[in-house]
């Protein structure tokens, strides 16, 4: 069996992560439809209106997102990471003003940087355990990225 040399799978990730928070290059997505593109057109009003009934809020969302990366950041950087409170996020943020909602969306680049940063700066992928965290970080982000699009079919018809 032919292995993935580490640099290919590096800089296929980073492409990934590029197309899904900045720049769209066709690989899965629309053009104008990353998530920070997407992000700019979301008004903090818009932001703070729950996605369904029982949903939470855009900015939730957000934040949940911006959550998750560091969380994959730190548990990769320290194996011994305390357990996440998941549910925070979903149980606290709701309405926000356009200065919060302008700390979140913030607070979402400063995470993205870091885990390129720590990508680009990860001269191997010791384990599988790394390289699903790294794949997870794709994944989960489309996830709500998509959950946000639909939400914004509803907000902005």
């Amino acid at each position: 069996m032919d292995a993935i040399q580490s640099i290919h799978f590096t800089k296929a990730l980073l492409l990934l992560l590029d197309e899904t928070f900045d720049n769209v290059h066709g690989i899965y997505l629309d053009g104008g439809t990353s998530l920070f593109e997407t992000l700019a057109t979301i008004s903090a009003g818009e932001a703070s209106i729950p996605v369904g009934n029982k949903c939470a809020t855009l900015a939730a969302q957000v934040k949940h997102v911006a959550f998750f990366l560091d969380y994959v950041e730190k548990s990769v950087r320290d194996p011994n990471q305390p357990k996440a409170d998941w549910d925070e996020i979903w149980r606290t943020v709701g309405r926000v003003s356009p200065e919060e909602w302008q700390l979140i969306q913030d607070e979402l680049r400063a995470s993205y940087e870091r885990i390129q940063t720590l990508i680009e700066t990860s001269p191997a992928w010791p384990s599988e355990a790394h390289i699903a965290s790294a794949i997870g970080v794709v994944v989960h982000t489309a996830y709500h990225l998509g959950e946000i699009r639909q939400a914004l079919c509803v907000l902005q018809p």
